[in-house]
């Protein structure tokens, strides 16, 4: 876990968390056309964090092995309910919090044995 490369695969896990939460703000509202619906700028500002965590995570690959990025980049999973608590005030059940968890746990796993 000593890589520096680490940090940047967990904000552009964050970020990626974050454009889903946008997403799903997005599809609260009520929109007068379809395409409104599709070019507002929730989904704009959303598919433009996606397109710079895709390619932060090209240039990031160039620094550490894909087992660990995608190990770290699970990490996401956690934040998408964090955030939808903090954000969209949504519950978070025992059986979700068990499984975030887990989730951490086996990052921190994986991450100590690579």
């Amino acid at each position: 876990m000593d890589n520096p490369y680490y940090l940047g695969v967990a904000v552009t896990a964050l970020a990626s968390a974050v454009s889903q939460i946008l997403l799903s703000i997005s599809a609260r509202k009520r929109y007068p056309s379809k395409w409104r619906e599709y070019l507002n700028p929730w989904v704009i500002s959303a598919y433009g964090i996606l397109i710079g965590v895709l390619v932060s995570n090209i240039y990031l690959l160039r620094f550490m092995d894909l087992k660990e990025e995608n190990a770290i980049a699970a990490a996401s999973y956690v934040f998408v309910p964090v955030l939808s608590c903090a954000v969209l005030k949504e519950r978070m059940s025992w059986k979700k919090v068990l499984g975030n968890v887990f989730i951490v746990a086996g990052i921190l796993l994986f991450l100590q044995t690579a």
